[in-house]
């Protein structure tokens, strides 16, 4: 039995060490697993961070490349596209624009680039068909509610310019009121169909009040100006007095304007105007007519005829202008001139429309504002 002893106190401490050895092999082993699955998240950051890089390289490249096209682009031709041939290979042209939607100075730019009517795209259109030789008259199909008071301006009086060179005759379409009707007022001449809605000669500017729902519910805006005026039209407190007569003074102004340009276009005295159809009424092509708001009733191939007729062309082709499409303006980075848009909205529940802001002056009927 003594001499047992040692054999087993030897197995006791070779079983230990054993112990040990296993134990240390499997720290050593979760070790390794642990600084693999260290490695592979390292690995999947420094992967996501790589890709993330050269999508925002690749962006901005983009977007300088873009900002740089738009320069080529305001100076490029726009392209023809036949609507009507002309006859016995007459050379002569009649060139159809459309002004169509909301008039605003916003710019949609990539797929929903023809959903506002562009200021710049309008100017662009006339100042090309001024320029060609072979363009003898130019028709300006409406059919726009109107818009903002200055984009509309800027289109009347480009449409004036181009009407001071060659004729230029605007058909109005299913509606072409306040801004529509004010862009017409440039024209040469100005054809309605019987069912046109237009007129609507006036100017309108909202804001929205809500002083008193916070009052219901314990909110109060507290505002510092540098003056009496500076937050005239704010819906956090009642509108003083003179506030209300200082607005309305801004908007007869604007009226005051419009009404102008109407009875210089027409030859219709502005006190006769608004007695009659310039209080901001809505009136067919037909009434338009009975008030010389119009020049005839007729279609769109009535507007071709008059404009053939006051070109002298008879035998010529009636066209489009367009602009030629590429990668870069359909993700609308040269129309924005490399500008990143801070937030994208898609309409898909029906027509696409500005928003109109509280406290712009709108050439608008009142119903597009609610």
């Amino acid at each position: 039995m003594p001499k047992a002893m040692p054999v087993i106190t030897e197995m006791r401490k070779a079983s230990a060490g054993g112990g040990m050895a296993l134990a240390g092999l499997l720290s050593w082993s979760s070790l390794l697993a642990m600084n693999k699955t260290t490695c592979g998240c390292l690995i999947a950051a420094l992967v996501v961070a790589l890709v993330l890089s050269v999508g925002v390289n690749l962006f901005q490249t983009l977007a300088l490349v873009g900002s740089e096209m738009a320069e080529t682009e305001q100076m490029e031709a726009l392209h023809e596209k036949m609507v009507v041939a002309g006859k016995r290979d007459a050379k002569a042209k009649i060139v159809h624009l459309d002004l169509e939607g909301i008039i605003s100075s916003a710019s949609m730019g990539g797929f929903l680039e023809q959903a506002l009517p562009s200021v710049e795209g309008i100017k662009r259109g006339l100042e090309q068909a001024v320029a060609d030789a072979e363009v003898k008259a130019i028709v300006l199909r409406v059919n726009s509610p109107g818009g903002e008071v200055t984009a509309s301006d800027i289109i009347y009086n480009a449409v004036k310019k181009a009407a001071a060179v060659k004729p230029v005759v605007v058909y109005m379409d299913s509606v072409a009121a306040s801004g529509g009707y004010y862009v017409a007022c440039g024209a040469t001449k100005v054809v309605a169909s019987e069912t046109t809605l237009t007129a609507s000669i006036g100017v309108i500017m909202e804001s929205m009040s809500y002083h008193e729902l916070f009052g219901k519910v314990g909110l109060a805006s507290q505002t510092f100006t540098s003056g009496a005026f500076k937050d005239t039209l704010s819906g956090a407190r009642p509108m003083r007095d003179d506030e209300k007569m200082y607005v309305q003074a801004l908007v007869n102004d604007m009226y005051d304007r419009f009404l102008g340009i109407v009875s210089e276009a027409r030859k219709v005295p502005k006190e006769l105007l608004k007695s009659t159809v310039a209080d901001g009424r809505v009136v067919t092509g037909r009434q338009a007519l009975a008030a010389k708001l119009v020049d005839q009733i007729g279609y769109i191939e009535d507007a071709y005829a008059l404009a053939k007729v006051l070109g002298k062309a008879p035998d010529a082709a009636v066209v489009k202008y367009h602009a030629a499409p590429n990668f870069l303006s359909a993700l609308g980075l040269s129309a924005g001139a490399g500008q990143v848009p801070a937030k994208i909205e898609l309409n898909l529940g029906g027509q696409v429309m500005t928003k109109l802001q509280p406290g712009m002056m709108y050439y608008l009927p009142g119903s597009y504002l609610h």
